[in-house]
C-alpha cells in the first residue's frame, strides 16, 4: 500500500528488496501501489520494475482513487500475484479482480494478521467482508518467521500450506558509513549507546526499552540511549520521560535514519534493542548483523535463534525482561563484539536476498504448476 521509506516500514522495504531481487534474477515484476509520499528518488530505486502507482484519496488509511480498469489490467498481465501485508483496500481490489479473472496469488502477511494496535474496529469489519476470504482462498500463504503460523492457523490455515519464507538482506546496501560524523551530528561523542531503529509506536515497544533504561542508567552511567525512526504517535511521550528520569542529557531522537547515517547508526552503536510487544521477523535484525552490531530483542520478534548462535539475548516483551537482558549483556564489552560478530557471520551465511528470493521463486513456480 506504500513504498514510502520513512512511514512504510517493513512492509515498504520487504517489497522493494523482493522486487528488486526478482528483477535481479531475471523475472518480469509489477509493483502496484499508492503514490503517497512516493517521489523521484524512491522511483528511482525499483530500476528495471514496472512501478504502477495510483493516486491517494485518503493518505490516513492509504485508500486509492478508484482505478479498477488499471488494476484489472495489472493482475490480467501477470502469471502470480503475490498480496503483501493485510489491511489494505488495495489487496482487497486486487483480490476481488484475481478472482474474477482466474489468477493465482499469494499471501504474505508479514506478522499483519493478529487484530493489534489502532483502528481494531476496522480491521474487525475487514475481515468480516473480505479479510478472512483473501486469507482462506490463496493459492499460497507465507510466513516470514516461525512464530507466524499460529497467526495463520486463527484464519483456518493449516500448517502444511504455510511456507516459512524469512526476510533478508543486501549487503551492498550497508558497505558505507561514517560514524564520526554521525556522533557529532547528534551529540553523542565517544559515549556508547544503545540503539532503536523503527516506528516510535506502541507495537514497536521503545517505552518499555526508555523505562528499562532508566532503571540501569546508574550501572551503566556512560550508556546513551538512541531513538531513530519516524513518530508512530508516541513521540512526545518519549521526549517528555527522560526529563522526568533525569536521563535527558542522555536520550536522543534522530527522526528516521537512511542510507548512510543508518549504517553509520549501526557501526556506531554497542547493541541494537528490539523492545517489539508483536512482530513477525525484524528486518533490523538482518541490519545490524550485516554491520557486525549484537542485538537484545524480545521473544515476540521471530527470531529466537540470534541467542542460540551466540549474536545477542533474546527477553521477554516487558520492562523487567528487557532491564534484566540489558544489564545481562552490556557487562562484557569483548563479548559484545564477539556476539556481533557471530551474528554478521550467521545472516551472511543464511540471509541474503541472493539465497532468500529462490525460495520465492520456487513458491511461484510450485503454485502454477498446481493450477496447471
Amino acid at each position: 500500500m506504500s513504498l514510502d521509506p520513512v512511514s512504510g516500514g517493513g512492509t515498504a522495504e520487504r517489497t522493494f528488496q523482493i522486487s528488486r531481487s526478482l528483477a535481479r534474477a531475471g523475472l518480469q515484476c509489477d509493483v502496484l501501489t499508492i503514490n503517497s509520499n512516493l517521489d523521484d528518488e524512491r522511483i528511482g530505486q525499483f530500476n528495471g520494475i514496472n512501478l504502477i502507482a495510483l493516486e491517494c484519496l485518503i493518505k490516513r488509511y492509504y485508500i486509492p482513487k478508484l482505478s479498477q480498469q488499471i488494476i484489472n489490467d495489472a493482475v490480467a498481465n501477470a502469471d502470480i500475484i503475490h498480496l503483501m501485508n493485510h489491511w489494505t483496500i488495495l489487496n482487497a481490489l486486487v483480490y476481488l479482480s484475481a478472482r474474477r479473472q482466474i489468477k493465482p496469488y499469494v499471501v504474505c502477511p508479514a506478522g499483519a494478521l493478529p487484530l493489534f494496535g489502532r483502528s481494531q474496529k476496522f480491521k474487525y469489519l475487514y475481515n468480516k467482508f473480505i479479510g478472512n476470504n483473501i486469507i482462506s482462498n490463496a493459492n499460497g500463504h507465507i510466513a516470514i518467521s516461525g512464530n507466524e503460523i499460529d497467526q495463520f492457523e486463527s484464519y483456518g490455515v493449516t500448517a502444511d500450506k504455510i511456507t516459512v519464507i524469512t526476510n533478508g538482506i543486501d549487503p551492498n546496501d550497508f558497505k558505507s558509513s561514517d560514524v564520526d560524523t554521525f556522533r557529532r551530528k547528534f551529540g553523542l561523542n565517544d559515549n556508547p549507546f544503545i540503539l532503536f531503529i523503527g516506528r516510535l509506536n506502541t507495537i514497536k515497544g521503545p517505552d518499555l526499552l526508555l523505562n528499562a533504561f532508566n532503571k540501569i542508567s546508574e550501572a551503566f552511567n556512560d550508556y546513551h540511549l538512541v531513538f531513530a525512526g519516524p513518530d508512530g504517535g508516541m513521540l512526545s511521550e518519549l521526549k517528555n520521560k527522560p526529563e522526568e528520569m533525569e536521563i535527558a542529557d542522555r536520550v536522543h531522537f534522530t527522526g528516521h535514519l537512511g542510507g548512510e547515517e543508518k549504517s553509520s547508526a549501526y557501526r556506531a552503536a554497542s547493541l541494537l534493542a528490539i523492545p517489539s510487544r508483536q512482530e513477525a521477523m525484524s528486518i533490523v535484525v538482518l541490519e545490524a548483523g550485516i554491520m557486525g552490531t549484537p542485538v537484545l530483542l524480545t521473544d515476540q520478534c521471530g527470531f529466537d535463534e540470534v541467542e542460540a548462535i551466540g549474536g545477542g539475548k533474546v527477553v521477554p516483551a516487558s520492562v523487567k525482561g528487557i532491564q534484566k537482558g540489558l544489564l545481562e549483556i552490556l557487562k562484557d564489552n569483548g563479548k559484545l563484539k564477539s556476539m556481533g560478530s557471530n551474528l554478521k557471520r550467521h545472516v551472511i551465511d543464511n540471509y541474503t536476498w541472493e539465497r532468500i528470493i529462490n525460495k520465492y521463486i520456487d513458491l511461484y513456480r510450485q503454485v502454477l504448476s498446481n493450477k496447471n
